[in-house]
């Protein structure tokens, strides 16, 4: 059996994303990133842009995103963000784009650990588009949050299991390269 290579994705952590419904979510992102970097194992943060005639403004009429403070990754993970593999900007809910896509490739990344905001939304579709890649998904639900609130939050971790399989639902406690 192949050794794993885990890489943890941090998905749109971003001022724009946060606020009552997710902030709880962020020390437990905080958490996780810090003893995962000071394991030395790679990290990706993910930031979303919005742009102009979106499908996010055309179908949702929503023009959030576009530009800083919103865009900015939430200072409490600035400092992990700065020491990061890698920061991906996309334009879509996944983190899989073209230059995420190089970066597994080239780190020949097998584990995907999936965190941040929304669950229902781009952490699920980081996790799925995982999956169908042949990659190993993890979501980790307790670094994981929805702006939307619980009910979304609750509603993205029941499809993830249905997705990706329930085991790949996971907590932080029980992240695999973090155990000793």
């Amino acid at each position: 059996m192949p050794t794993s290579k885990p890489v943890l994705v941090v998905v749109d952590a971003q001022n724009g994303f946060v606020r009552g419904e997710s902030a709880h979510a962020i020390p437990a992102m905080v958490d996780l990133v810090s003893r995962w970097q000071a394991a030395g194992l790679d990290t990706v943060f993910t930031r979303y842009f919005n742009y102009p005639d979106s499908p996010f403004e055309r179908f949702f009429e929503w023009r959030k995103l576009q530009s800083s403070p919103e865009v900015d990754i939430v200072n409490d993970l600035q400092p992990y963000a700065a020491k990061a593999t890698a920061v991906i900007d996309k334009k879509i809910y996944s983190a899989f784009t073209e230059e995420f896509e190089d970066l597994v490739r080239s780190h020949q990344w097998t584990d995907i650990y999936a965190c941040g905001i929304a669950t229902e939304s781009c952490v699920l579709k980081t996790a799925v588009d995982a999956f169908e890649r042949d990659l190993t998904p993890w979501l980790i639900e307790d670094a994981s949050a929805s702006h939307a609130g619980t009910a979304a939050h609750e509603a993205g971790l029941l499809v993830a299991r249905r997705f990706i399989g329930p085991r790949q639902v996971i907590k932080v406690a029980d992240v695999v390269p973090l155990r000793s």
